[in-house]
Protein backbone atom coordinates (compact mmCIF):
# COMPACT_ATOMS: atom_id res chain seq x y z
CA UNK A 1 0.00 0.00 0.00
CA UNK A 2 1.12 3.88 -0.69
CA UNK A 3 2.78 4.99 2.63
CA UNK A 4 0.53 8.26 2.07
CA UNK A 5 -2.89 6.34 2.25
CA UNK A 6 -2.22 3.52 4.50
CA UNK A 7 -3.86 5.75 7.39
CA UNK A 8 -7.15 6.40 5.46
CA UNK A 9 -9.43 4.36 7.29
CA UNK A 10 -7.93 4.41 10.79
CA UNK A 11 -8.45 8.51 11.32
CA UNK A 12 -11.01 8.09 14.40
CA UNK A 13 -9.30 5.14 16.20
CA UNK A 14 -5.84 7.21 15.73
CA UNK A 15 -7.21 10.56 17.06
CA UNK A 16 -8.62 8.89 20.19
CA UNK A 17 -6.42 6.29 21.06
CA UNK A 18 -2.58 6.79 19.96
CA UNK A 19 0.05 8.61 22.83
CA UNK A 20 0.48 12.16 22.98
CA UNK A 21 4.11 13.19 23.38
CA UNK A 22 5.32 14.22 26.62
CA UNK A 23 5.76 18.24 27.09
CA UNK A 24 9.09 17.72 27.89
CA UNK A 25 10.18 17.56 23.96
CA UNK A 26 9.82 21.31 24.17
CA UNK A 27 11.71 22.17 26.94
CA UNK A 28 14.42 19.63 26.10
CA UNK A 29 14.70 21.88 22.92
CA UNK A 30 13.96 25.18 24.23
CA UNK A 31 11.13 25.95 22.03
CA UNK A 32 10.79 29.71 21.78
CA UNK A 33 7.44 30.82 21.02
CA UNK A 34 8.58 32.83 18.20
CA UNK A 35 10.11 29.89 16.22
CA UNK A 36 8.20 28.75 13.27
CA UNK A 37 7.70 24.84 13.05
CA UNK A 38 7.15 22.85 10.25
CA UNK A 39 5.50 19.17 11.54
CA UNK A 40 6.66 16.66 8.78
CA UNK A 41 3.82 13.53 8.75
CA UNK A 42 1.39 15.77 10.70
CA UNK A 43 -0.95 13.38 10.36
CA UNK A 44 -4.52 14.24 12.66
CA UNK A 45 -1.91 16.65 14.30
CA UNK A 46 -0.93 14.88 17.74
CA UNK A 47 2.63 16.48 17.31
CA UNK A 48 1.07 19.50 16.05
CA UNK A 49 -0.67 20.52 19.03
CA UNK A 50 2.11 20.83 21.62
CA UNK A 51 3.69 23.57 19.60
CA UNK A 52 0.25 25.58 19.04
CA UNK A 53 0.20 25.73 22.42
CA UNK A 54 3.33 26.94 22.55
CA UNK A 55 2.32 30.05 20.86
CA UNK A 56 4.04 28.65 17.90
CA UNK A 57 3.24 29.42 13.73
CA UNK A 58 3.16 25.55 12.88
CA UNK A 59 3.35 24.19 9.39
CA UNK A 60 1.46 21.00 9.37
CA UNK A 61 2.72 18.94 6.36
CA UNK A 62 0.61 15.97 6.07
CA UNK A 63 -0.22 13.96 2.38
CA UNK A 64 -3.16 12.08 3.66
CA UNK A 65 -6.16 13.93 2.64
CA UNK A 66 -8.40 11.78 5.43
CA UNK A 67 -5.80 12.64 8.18
CA UNK A 68 -5.19 16.28 7.40
CA UNK A 69 -8.88 17.02 7.53
CA UNK A 70 -9.17 15.94 10.39
CA UNK A 71 -6.14 17.83 12.24
CA UNK A 72 -7.83 20.94 9.95
CA UNK A 73 -11.04 20.29 12.46
CA UNK A 74 -9.22 19.80 15.73
CA UNK A 75 -6.20 22.53 14.80
CA UNK A 76 -7.91 24.98 13.25
CA UNK A 77 -9.04 27.09 15.95
CA UNK A 78 -5.13 27.69 16.78
CA UNK A 79 -4.23 30.74 14.93
CA UNK A 80 -1.18 29.69 14.48
CA UNK A 81 -2.12 26.53 12.84
CA UNK A 82 -1.72 25.88 8.98
CA UNK A 83 -2.71 22.54 7.04
CA UNK A 84 -0.14 21.81 3.69
CA UNK A 85 -1.19 18.99 1.86
CA UNK A 86 2.43 17.74 1.22
CA UNK A 87 5.19 15.81 2.05
CA UNK A 88 8.55 15.17 3.27
CA UNK A 89 10.08 14.87 -0.18
CA UNK A 90 8.36 17.89 -1.06
CA UNK A 91 6.62 20.15 1.55
CA UNK A 92 5.76 23.05 -0.34
CA UNK A 93 7.29 25.84 2.46
CA UNK A 94 9.65 28.19 1.34
CA UNK A 95 13.27 28.22 1.51
CA UNK A 96 14.89 29.34 4.55
CA UNK A 97 11.41 29.29 6.30
CA UNK A 98 11.28 27.64 9.29
CA UNK A 99 13.61 27.26 12.89
CA UNK A 100 12.21 23.67 13.82
CA UNK A 101 11.34 20.40 11.70
CA UNK A 102 9.68 17.79 13.57
CA UNK A 103 8.80 14.33 12.77
CA UNK A 104 6.42 12.63 14.73
CA UNK A 105 6.00 8.77 14.23
CA UNK A 106 6.88 9.49 10.12
CA UNK A 107 10.49 9.42 9.39
CA UNK A 108 10.42 5.73 8.93
CA UNK A 109 7.70 6.27 5.86
CA UNK A 110 10.03 8.94 4.35
CA UNK A 111 12.69 8.99 1.39
CA UNK A 112 15.58 9.60 3.71
CA UNK A 113 17.38 11.22 0.77
CA UNK A 114 15.27 13.34 -0.36
CA UNK A 115 14.07 14.42 2.59
CA UNK A 116 16.83 15.49 3.70
CA UNK A 117 17.63 17.78 0.82
CA UNK A 118 14.00 19.08 1.41
CA UNK A 119 15.08 19.70 5.43
CA UNK A 120 17.99 21.69 4.12
CA UNK A 121 16.27 23.76 1.86
CA UNK A 122 13.55 24.96 4.31
CA UNK A 123 15.70 25.03 7.23
CA UNK A 124 16.97 28.81 8.39
CA UNK A 125 20.70 29.09 9.36
CA UNK A 126 20.77 26.76 12.70
CA UNK A 127 17.70 25.16 12.54
CA UNK A 128 17.19 22.16 14.67
CA UNK A 129 15.45 18.66 13.14
CA UNK A 130 13.80 16.41 15.76
CA UNK A 131 13.10 12.96 15.13
CA UNK A 132 10.59 11.55 17.64
CA UNK A 133 8.74 8.26 17.90
CA UNK A 134 6.83 6.16 20.83
CA UNK A 135 8.23 2.60 21.44
CA UNK A 136 6.03 0.98 22.78
CA UNK A 137 7.85 -1.28 25.65
CA UNK A 138 7.87 -5.23 25.63
CA UNK A 139 9.13 -5.86 28.98
CA UNK A 140 6.21 -6.72 31.05
CA UNK A 141 4.10 -10.54 30.71
CA UNK A 142 0.92 -7.96 29.46
CA UNK A 143 3.69 -6.01 26.91
CA UNK A 144 5.25 -9.38 25.56
CA UNK A 145 1.96 -10.90 24.80
CA UNK A 146 0.36 -7.88 23.23
CA UNK A 147 3.51 -7.66 21.06
CA UNK A 148 2.90 -11.14 20.53
CA UNK A 149 -0.61 -10.83 19.28
CA UNK A 150 0.33 -8.47 16.80
CA UNK A 151 3.12 -10.81 15.12
CA UNK A 152 0.86 -13.09 14.56
CA UNK A 153 -2.31 -11.31 12.93
CA UNK A 154 -0.34 -8.01 11.49
CA UNK A 155 0.98 -9.22 7.47
CA UNK A 156 3.75 -6.36 7.06
CA UNK A 157 4.11 -5.12 10.83
CA UNK A 158 7.85 -6.75 10.29
CA UNK A 159 8.19 -4.51 7.56
CA UNK A 160 6.87 -1.29 8.42
CA UNK A 161 7.43 -1.06 11.91
CA UNK A 162 9.68 2.20 12.67
CA UNK A 163 11.72 -0.11 14.92
CA UNK A 164 13.82 -0.57 11.56
CA UNK A 165 14.93 2.95 11.64
CA UNK A 166 17.99 2.58 14.16
CA UNK A 167 21.08 4.60 15.38
CA UNK A 168 22.84 4.20 12.31
CA UNK A 169 20.40 4.84 9.95
CA UNK A 170 19.58 8.58 11.85
CA UNK A 171 22.90 9.17 12.13
CA UNK A 172 23.76 8.48 8.47
CA UNK A 173 20.79 11.79 8.63
CA UNK A 174 22.20 13.96 10.43
CA UNK A 175 25.64 13.20 9.16
CA UNK A 176 28.62 15.34 9.33
CA UNK A 177 26.82 16.43 12.67
CA UNK A 178 26.39 14.58 15.21
CA UNK A 179 22.85 14.06 17.00
CA UNK A 180 21.48 13.51 20.61
CA UNK A 181 19.60 11.20 21.74
CA UNK A 182 17.44 12.28 24.42
CA UNK A 183 14.34 9.34 25.78
CA UNK A 184 11.18 10.01 27.92
CA UNK A 185 8.66 7.81 30.05
CA UNK A 186 5.15 7.75 28.84
CA UNK A 187 1.93 5.41 29.31
CA UNK A 188 -1.15 4.68 28.33
CA UNK A 189 -3.90 2.99 30.27
CA UNK A 190 -6.95 1.71 28.53
CA UNK A 191 -10.43 -0.44 28.89
CA UNK A 192 -10.92 -3.66 26.63
CA UNK A 193 -12.27 -0.59 24.11
CA UNK A 194 -9.82 1.97 24.64
CA UNK A 195 -7.23 -1.57 23.35
CA UNK A 196 -9.51 -2.81 20.86
CA UNK A 197 -8.89 1.27 19.32
CA UNK A 198 -4.97 1.48 20.34
CA UNK A 199 -4.77 -1.51 17.64
CA UNK A 200 -6.86 -1.20 15.15
CA UNK A 201 -4.90 2.37 15.08
CA UNK A 202 -2.26 0.33 13.23
CA UNK A 203 -2.45 0.29 9.70
CA UNK A 204 -1.15 -3.03 9.59
CA UNK A 205 -4.20 -5.22 11.28
CA UNK A 206 -6.95 -5.90 9.52
CA UNK A 207 -10.29 -4.61 10.04
CA UNK A 208 -12.06 -7.00 8.50
CA UNK A 209 -13.05 -10.90 7.74
CA UNK A 210 -12.02 -13.84 9.84
CA UNK A 211 -8.49 -13.07 11.20
CA UNK A 212 -9.93 -9.89 12.23
CA UNK A 213 -12.75 -11.52 14.54
CA UNK A 214 -10.28 -14.63 15.68
CA UNK A 215 -7.76 -11.01 16.23
CA UNK A 216 -10.26 -8.80 18.44
CA UNK A 217 -11.12 -12.48 20.75
CA UNK A 218 -7.64 -13.13 21.41
CA UNK A 219 -7.45 -9.53 22.17
CA UNK A 220 -10.13 -9.66 24.68
CA UNK A 221 -8.32 -12.91 26.59
CA UNK A 222 -5.31 -10.97 26.86
CA UNK A 223 -6.96 -7.94 28.63
CA UNK A 224 -9.18 -10.73 30.73
CA UNK A 225 -6.07 -11.86 31.62
CA UNK A 226 -3.78 -8.83 32.90
CA UNK A 227 -6.49 -6.07 33.57
CA UNK A 228 -6.65 -4.56 36.71
CA UNK A 229 -9.41 -2.80 37.78
CA UNK A 230 -10.87 -2.54 34.17
CA UNK A 231 -7.54 -1.57 32.81
CA UNK A 232 -4.33 -2.13 31.09
CA UNK A 233 -0.98 -0.12 30.71
CA UNK A 234 0.84 0.50 27.67
CA UNK A 235 4.42 1.87 28.49
CA UNK A 236 5.96 3.67 25.98
CA UNK A 237 10.03 5.22 25.43
CA UNK A 238 9.55 8.36 23.75
CA UNK A 239 12.89 8.00 22.06
CA UNK A 240 13.75 11.96 19.89
CA UNK A 241 16.59 12.16 17.83
CA UNK A 242 17.28 16.15 17.43
CA UNK A 243 20.55 17.59 15.67
CA UNK A 244 21.34 20.48 12.84
CA UNK A 245 21.83 19.16 9.42
CA UNK A 246 24.76 20.32 7.53
CA UNK A 247 26.21 20.09 3.68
Amino acid sequence: MDSTQRFSDRVEDYVKYRPTYPEAILSTLKVSPDWIVADIGSGTGISTRPFLRNKNRVFAVEPNAAMRKKAEEMLGQYPGFTSIDGTAEKTGLEDASVDLIVAGQSFHWFDRAAARQEFMRISRPGATVALIWNERLTETPFEREYEDLILHYAGDYRTVNHKNIADLQVGDFFQPQPFVLDQFDNAQKFDLIGLQGRLLSSSYIPKAGERHAEMIEALAMLFEKYATDGKVILRYDTKMYSGVLRP
